[in-house]
């Protein structure tokens, strides 16, 4: 087993972020790794399998679970390290799913609307299924919450679909320097990068910036992401 990279006051760093930065072997081993199965349209069962091959990712993890599929839904995310990240995004990744499924049943929107709104359901179901795998290879995953959203109108809806995409992308952005497993990483990004995409989508359909930011994306912290969503959890 690799030793774990240290700072100059003899501290070992946290993630994995700053190693890939510094370490140009590093850095193009990653970049392989992830270019093998964060391709378009891969599959959420490829990626499963792609971070359940990976020796290393329970080595940099607890396999420890506060929660379990009996206590109560909750914003705080259990276990801890590569896990406690894990079961955030996956938190994160069941209300934006049911999101979706509601809009598509409030039948507000026909059409290519429609389309378009079924595929990025489609594709959040595949991140929660992802997810959900790796968290289990890791411990417990994190509890389903069940979410309440106000489908009043098109275009109301339109514009929380666009603030829930941008706040999860900001929210993998804002873990992803806490990340210690290559692998998670690069599964986190391959995702990361779908947010980003349909925000952008969203964002232009309200006619506002797809880079609301400009050229360099703000992330969120843990704490803010989950205030932010727990008005939308019953």
């Amino acid at each position: 087993m690799s030793k774990q990279p240290t700072t100059e006051a003899g501290r070992p760093e946290s993630g994995v972020v700053q190693q890939l930065a510094r370490d140009d072997l590093e850095r193009k081993r990653f970049l392989k790794i992830a270019g093998k199965t964060m391709g378009p349209g891969a599959a959420a069962a490829g990626l499963a399998a792609f971070i359940a091959a990976c020796g290393s990712a329970k080595s940099s993890s607890s396999s420890s679970s506060t929660g379990s599929a009996s206590t109560p839904a909750s914003t705080t995310p259990s276990g801890s390290g590569d896990l406690a990240i894990v079961n955030y995004a996956l938190t994160l990744e069941y209300l934006e799913a049911q999101f979706y499924d509601n809009v598509i049943a409030s039948h507000l929107f026909s059409g290519p609307t429609l389309s378009t709104l079924k595929a990025f359901g489609s594709e959040e179901h595949q991140h929660v299924a992802a997810l959900m795998t790796v968290a289990s290879s890791l411990g417990a995953p994190a509890v389903k919450p069940t979410g309440k959203f106000p489908l009043t109108s098109a275009s109301s809806v339109a514009k929380l679909a666009a603030t829930v995409e941008n706040l999860g992308a900001a929210a993998y952005l804002g873990q992803a320097g806490n990340i210690k497993s290559k692998e998670i990483l690069a599964a986190a990004l391959s995702i990361h990068t779908v947010e980003a995409r349909h925000a952008a989508t969203l964002n232009t359909v309200l006619k506002l910036s797809p880079t609301p930011d400009g050229a360099f994306a703000k992330p969120m912290d843990m704490p803010s992401v989950l205030a932010a969503v727990k008005p939308f959890i019953a």
